[in-house]
């Protein structure tokens, strides 16, 4: 604390400025971070619409092919049964031709005639029958020609409005991942500010603390053997664990004047212990000593004045070892309490 305090006394005081600039940069992702949640659900909600309206429209498509390809089958067949009539129909007109012409030729012949006369006109009365029913045939066969342009006008509708809905939500899903990619450069500037404060935090962390051997840097982390804190099997802090915490509390506090609020940050203990199984009434397994001695140094530098909010107490018992072996030098090793500064 002295040594800090010394370089704060000794040199201009560029802290204020460098946490206003830093408050700005938390404040712009946040903002950047609630604008994303709030597009994501208005764009779910529309992608999700849309899908809903596509497998309607489907429905429909397909409703009216079938209903098209009834009326084209019944079409085909009132045609065929047009043919047949027409057949029939040329069949029977020779046929009256015929008996007309032998009536004629058999005009000397009174009862022969009467017979071709009567008949042709049973013929005539079977031909006007046939052609009633060609009329009939052909004005049905018209109605279905009606209702099948119809239903092809709709299919032609309905396609129009697939491809624009099919548009629209191709537009939104690009709309969606430009976003996120955006969001994601912020999210990556982001925490590489928080690596730089990290560095700076480290660097002054190992300038205060000296070169000591219960104290070693593991990868991005602190970490304290627990005899520095701790005496064995407990989790009351020592006095002379209170004044290494002390050093690291007025760092901390200066860190949380530095770092903008818009970068969630935390520093994270975690305790740890060796494989040995604790024998006590106080704790009933290695992970509730561990967890107990996390939560007494972050206690701790809540008294000295650090926000809760930047404060996480984490215990894993000894399942995280540093050292595998089963030697007192490994147990020595695992048994320790690790600082992290992370993301939240």
């Amino acid at each position: 604390m002295a040594l800090a305090r010394n370089r704060r006394e000794g040199g201009l005081n560029y802290w204020p400025g460098f946490v206003d600039a830093l408050s700005t940069l938390v404040l712009g992702i946040i903002f950047l971070l609630t604008i994303f949640v709030v597009v994501q659900f208005f764009l779910s909600q529309e992608v999700s619409g849309k899908d809903t309206a596509l497998a309607q429209l489907n429905a429909v498509v397909a409703r009216l092919r079938d209903d098209l390809a009834l009326e084209t089958s019944s079409k085909v067949s009132l045609e065929d049964e047009i043919a047949r009539m027409r057949a029939s129909l040329a069949g029977a007109e020779s046929e009256r031709d015929k008996l007309k012409t032998a009536a004629d030729a058999a005009a000397a012949g009174a009862g022969g005639a009467a017979e071709a006369q009567a008949r042709a006109s049973s013929l005539s009365a079977a031909l006007d029958s046939e052609k009633a029913l060609s009329a009939r045939a052909r004005a049905q066969v018209e109605l279905l020609n009606q209702q099948i342009d119809a239903l092809r006008r709709q299919l032609t509708a309905l396609q129009q409005a697939l491809d624009v809905s099919e548009k629209k939500d191709q537009a939104s899903q690009e709309k969606l991942a430009d976003l996120g990619q955006r969001l994601n450069v912020a999210l990556a500037q982001r925490v590489q500010e928080l690596s730089r404060y990290r560095s700076d935090f480290f660097g002054r962390l190992r300038a205060i603390l000296g070169d000591r051997p219960d104290v070693r840097i593991v990868g991005d982390r602190f970490v304290f053997q627990s005899e520095v804190f701790f005496d064995a099997g407990q989790a009351v802090l020592k006095p002379e664990g209170r004044a290494e915490i002390d050093k690291l509390a007025g760092l901390l506090a200066d860190l949380e004047k530095t770092i903008p609020t818009d970068i969630a940050w935390v520093l994270r203990v975690d305790g740890h212990t060796d494989v040995r199984p604790i024998a006590s009434p106080q704790f009933p397994s290695n992970w509730a000593l561990s967890s107990a001695r996390a939560i007494s140094v972050v206690q701790y530098l809540i008294q000295k004045g650090i926000s809760p909010q930047h404060l996480v107490a984490a215990g894993f018992g000894e399942f995280q070892p540093l050292d595998t072996d089963k030697t007192e030098d490994a147990y020595r090793k695992n048994r320790r309490i690790e600082l992290k500064l992370t993301e939240r």
